[in-house]
């Protein structure tokens, strides 16, 4: 049993799974959310609206030992992005500063979309940032408000989420979704529970007294062309029509490398989009 304890802003689904392997270690892990009806069993539910800088009630007396702050915005436009990701961080800090606690170290999670870079370059963490839409925008200045923020923190820049519940490429796929094969297409991707068990490696790596770095980037193995990914997913499915109307609108095309993360020891459990997929479709994961 552990007596870490960890508060995760955000316990949706990144946040739950993360939840899950926390608790599976004995760590107290409090989840805040809007429904926490679906939390997971065992965690402290902190029912709480983000965009309302009050305290939640249940938010806990005892310092949590780690925040992860795991949040995704319900509005898909800068206001939203601004609301879930910098305002609410903001009020989080606030909460945390009313009640004199101060973690040990703040994750936020943040997005690959920092990143503008489009011509199938290799991306690691010192990759320059200078985003071209909102959303990266909107993560930057987020992850500067967190690394700002007093607490020592990481940001994680996660890639492409797939999993249970998010599943808007097979679906593609099933309707005969055509892709240009050249120039290709890079994409990067990583399993939700991939990403969870990233955050969960960062935060045990941490409490054995591990030195982080600022930045890591949360990627499977394999960066791969769109196209070949959709012709293994049309095999594996048997799709063999295809469709003049379903086209990929993307522009994007970089290479995510996951080297600082596996130097620290993770490994992830489905290293490239055939594993993944293959337990989507098998019911797994």
């Amino acid at each position: 049993m552990s007596d870490l304890s960890a508060m995760i802003v955000g316990c949706g689904d990144v946040g739950g799974r993360l939840a899950r392997q926390l608790l599976a270690l004995g760590w107290q892990v409090s989840g805040l959310r809007r429904s926490v009806a679906e939390l997971p069993e065992g965690v402290r539910a902190v029912p709480a609206d983000l965009s309302d800088r009050r305290q939640p009630a249940a938010w806990p007396s005892r310092d949590p030992d780690y925040l992860v702050y795991c949040v995704a915005a319900s509005q898909h436009d800068e206001a939203g992005y601004q609301a879930a990701y910098v305002e609410g961080l903001r009020h989080v800090l606030g909460w945390l500063q009313a009640n004199g606690q101060r973690p040990r170290r703040l994750l936020f999670v943040s997005s690959s979309s920092v990143y503008a870079q489009k011509e199938g370059e290799w991306i690691d963490e010192t990759a320059g940032t200078e985003p071209e839409g909102y959303s990266g925008k909107v993560m930057l200045e987020a992850e500067q408000l967190a690394l700002g923020s007093g607490i020592p923190a990481s940001v994680v820049r996660l890639t492409g989420i797939y999993g249970p519940g998010r599943e808007w490429l097979l679906g593609q796929v099933r309707q005969g979704y055509r892709v240009a094969e050249e120039p290709p297409l890079y994409g990067n991707r990583i399993h939700a529970e991939d990403a969870a068990s990233l955050l969960a490696h960062l935060l045990q790596a941490d409490a054995r007294g591990i030195a982080l770095d600022d930045f890591y980037i949360g990627v499977d193995d394999d960066p791969a062309p769109l196209a070949e990914v959709v012709g293994w997913l049309r095999g594996y499915l048997g799709v063999t029509e295809w469709s003049d109307e379903q086209r990929v609108r993307r522009t994007g095309s970089k290479r995510c490398s996951n080297a600082r993360a596996r130097a620290l020891g993770w490994v992830p459990a489905y290293p490239s989009y055939k594993e993944g997929y293959a337990a989507i479709l098998q019911g797994c994961g």
